[in-house]
């Protein structure tokens, strides 16, 4: 921590060193419908100077001396513009905006756009998606659902608004995934700062790599990796939204960032707060009312102790678009949650009344980055996290309870208590996980020139843990044992662009270290003192892969890419959790996979007014020394019993095929569907069979019109339309070729269906949106018996300024 304080402090006092006297040139670049066009080149001819802008759009040209200047923007496939800008002494800051117009390469009578910054993600040989969040931003859906309409993407969750989530990325899923917040696992942002909390207003964009991480965010994951990019916040804006919706859910909103022209101070701030009851209606096989008697009569419930809560906020000062920084900010990121428990992972036949969780989480932040550090083509990006993270775990209710939601009454007809004083057959708790985390990013990388370009990428995170528990003897808790987890994964990459751009390589070397500490305090042989119980292991590991891309034609490119993946054991795999029922496991070992994509680009395609985009990706993987649960983990979550992760005997390959086709119409109707089919086997019994507890066939189809002009000049309509599919799998391993009952064990084949519409009015300072999800009240799982909620109904009102 006093490291980023003095590095904070020094930043601040070369501020100084940035001022100058002569004029400075700021501005934006976006195309005619207003999104940013990233690393446009913005030239003063005549003075060979220039810029490119940022990953907004935004330019900063500082030191431009008195007089008449041209200045030029230009940007690949969307052609230039010129202006003559005057710099005086009364007016030394002058902000000029440009608006490029794509331009186009004829093929035969079928044209080919220019790349935007998500045709240029897709198209760099990695199985990757560019998720855009302005137009769901408006809308009354998660972060989450946005990415489950994503080619190859499942969002597995339990439940509604607050459940645990796990993302599956060509059906790896869980820890095997890894989540960044601007390159920061965030997990150690905690559990109340997650993809449900953070509205899409926040986000800039969604960056999808399946199979294969590039080293740029030295992840360790054998699955793939989803990062979160946030607004940079380098002009003025305003946007505030709040929606109500079923289930008494309330989502709210308010972020925006402001920038003082002369100096480049910026400062910008978001907050969000989030509830629901979610007490939608449930059925299922161990949805039932037992009588006194004992009789278990099925009944379709309302969930009763699964109330939602989430509140959290970030703030940042600094500076943007200046000499010595493309941005600088510090600031502060807090969380609070509350959840209510109803049940454990599996939905059982003895609902929880009372048990609830609590987290809150306080973090200091640093961000820096610059291009030409200290010399041309030198690039540098820092970004570090610091703070505490606490969660509790209260179960201190006794009383039993049906899923009627009434009191469950004994034979005598007596309400009955649980003799343990608990919900959780281990006894009542009011257990604390405290913890400091860090985490600390940091990359450099040098451009020789238009064909060459290295990388080097360290990512650290670390986690000092402390566990105790109230409802203990204090005797009980000076044994509470320390435990300690820290990682550190170094990469190395080389970028290669050659054959005019045609051809383009990313090989990289990533180097994994894991540290486990922990200290279990202990009575000595003769019971006469404590001492402490020590286990310690440093571990390393090495992988490697690449990326490539060829550009058959303008419109076609041949993609692939392959890693030796290495996934590191998380935190709770490695120490439990008491509040999921997980116990430890110190000696758990990473998990390794190879991995590999070969796929291809066609378009866009425009012919007149159609535009059309298809791709697909072929995947394999084979995965070694898996981590999960043991096979019986169903029937001892369903029992209250504690259960630990464990590396799996079997390897595990997954071998499949995606496809996406995007298609638009005279920029007001647009249609999106993609399909993913899948095999993930390993040997159980001496058989092969499928990994259970993994949907392998998914389609997901998605309809979007605009009307202009609706009802008031000026005005826009936009209506939206998807669905989604998911084919039958199985939760378990078939327990033989004749046996029967297994059907019980089948997530069955599921269609649901949203709609959605929003109104912009004349000012578009106001946007009016209305959605309903399951439209037809369908009975959806993404998991065993843990039944999602069926139709509801959102109004959201965003409010935004842009450019105040």
């Amino acid at each position: 921590m006093k490291h980023l304080f003095t590095l904070s402090l020094f930043f601040i006092f070369i501020t100084a060193y940035g001022q100058d006297t002569s004029g400075t040139l700021t501005g934006s670049v976006t195309d005619v419908n207003g999104e940013s066009l990233p690393f446009a080149s913005i030239v003063i001819t005549g003075l060979n100077k220039g810029v490119l802008s940022n990953n907004d759009g935004f330019y900063t040209i500082t030191n431009v001396p008195e007089g008449k200047h041209k200045l030029v923007v230009s940007f690949i496939g969307y052609g230039t513009r010129s202006k003559t800008i005057e710099i005086k002494e009364e007016n030394r800051n002058v902000q000029i905006n440009f608006q490029l117009k794509e331009t186009t390469e004829n093929l035969d009578e079928v044209t080919v756009k220019g790349k935007t910054h998500k045709t240029a993600l897709e198209t760099k040989g990695f199985s990757a998606n560019s998720i855009e969040t302005k137009e769901a931003g408006l809308r009354s859906i998660q972060t989450n659902e946005l990415l489950n309409t994503t080619v190859g993407v499942k969002i597995r969750q339990n439940g509604g608004l607050g459940s645990n989530v796990e993302y599956s990325l060509n059906g790896l899923s869980g820890s095997s995934v890894s989540i960044f917040i601007d390159g920061i696992p965030i997990s150690i942002y905690g559990s109340s700062f997650n993809l449900n909390s953070i509205p899409p207003s926040m986000i800039k964009n969604i960056e999808v790599y399946k199979g294969v991480v590039p080293g740029h965010l030295s992840s360790d994951a054998i699955g793939g990796a989803i990062n979160i990019v946030l607004h940079e916040g380098g002009k003025n804006n305003l946007n505030a939204s709040i929606s109500y919706g079923s289930f008494n859910t309330l989502q709210t909103n308010l972020n925006g960032a402001y920038r003082a022209e002369k100096s480049g101070f910026t400062l910008k701030a978001s907050a969000f707060h989030n509830y629901s009851d979610n007490d939608y209606k449930i059925s299922g096989r161990t949805i039932v009312d037992i009588a006194p008697n004992g009789v278990q009569t099925p009944i379709v419930a309302r969930r009763f102790n699964d109330a939602y809560r989430s509140t959290g906020g970030m703030a940042q000062v600094g500076f943007t678009n200046v000499s010595w920084a493309d941005q600088f900010f510090i600031g502060v990121t807090a969380s609070d949650e509350y959840n209510e428990v109803q049940h454990g992972t599996f939905v059982t036949v003895s609902p929880y009344k009372g048990r609830f969780l609590e987290s809150d989480a306080l973090l200091a932040n640093l961000t820096y980055q610059k291009k030409n550090f200290l010399v041309k083509g030198l690039d540098i990006n820092v970004t570090g996290v610091y703070g505490k993270r606490n969660r509790i775990i209260n179960d201190t209710v006794a009383e039993a309870y049906t899923w009627a939601g009434t009191r469950l009454i004994g034979f005598d007809g007596e309400p009955l208590e649980y003799a343990w004083g608990s919900q959780n057959e281990n006894g009542p708790t009011l257990a604390k996980i405290a913890r400091d985390v860090s985490s600390i990013r940091s990359g450099l990388s040098y451009t020789f020139n238009d064909h060459h370009k290295v990388l080097l990428n360290h990512v650290y995170s670390g986690v000092d843990r402390e566990d105790s528990d109230e409802m203990i003897s204090l005797l009980e808790n000076t044994f509470q044992q320390t435990s300690d987890l820290y990682k550190h994964i170094v990469s190395l990459s080389y970028e290669l662009n050659a054959f005019n751009e045609k051809l383009k390589l990313n090989a990289f070397g990533k180097h994994y270290i894991q540290k486990v500490l922990n200290t279990q305090p202990v009575f000595n042989e003769d019971n006469t003192a404590v001492i402490d119980e020590v286990y310690q292991s440093d571990k390393d590991y090495t992988g490697y892969g690449f990326a490539a891309s060829y550009l058959v034609t303008p419109a076609i490119t041949l993609l692939t890419s392959a890693e030796k993946a290495i996934r590191l054991p998380s935190e709770s795999e490695v120490f439990g959790d008491a509040g999921d029922n997980l116990l430890p496991n110190l000696t758990i070992q990473p998990e390794t996979s190879n991995n590999i994509n070969i796929g291809f680009r066609l378009g866009k395609f425009n012919l007149k007014k159609h535009g059309i985009t298809l791709s697909t990706n072929f995947f394999a993987r084979n995965i070694e020394n898996r981590i999960g649960l043991p096979a019986n983990a169903d029937g001892l979550k369903e029992s209250d019993e504690f259960i630990q992760y464990t590396n799996l005997e079997n390897t595990a390959e997954s071998k499949g095929f995606e496809a996406e086709l995007f298609y638009s119409y005279d920029n007001n109707l647009g249609f999106n569907f993609n399909i993913s089919r899948m095999s993930l086997t390993t040997v159980n019994s001496g058989v092969e069979a499928n990994v259970p507890n993994a949907p392998l066939f998914t389609m997901n189809a998605g309809l979007r019109y605009t009307f202009k002009d609706f009802i008031q000049s000026k005005s826009t309509l936009n209506l939206f339309y998807n669905t989604y599919y998911t084919d039958e799998f199985a939760f378990k391993f078939a327990a033989g070729t004749n046996t029967t009952g297994e059907e019980v064990f089948l997530i069955p084949e599921q269609i649901s269906h949203d709609f959605g519409l929003s109104y912009t009015f004349p000012k578009t300072c106001f946007v009016l949106s209305f959605d309903v999800k399951n439209i037809f009240d369908q009975a959806i799982y993404d998991n065993l018996s843990v039944q999602k909620p069926g139709r509801a109904f959102y109004l959201k009102l965003n409010y935004i300024i842009n450019n105040f």
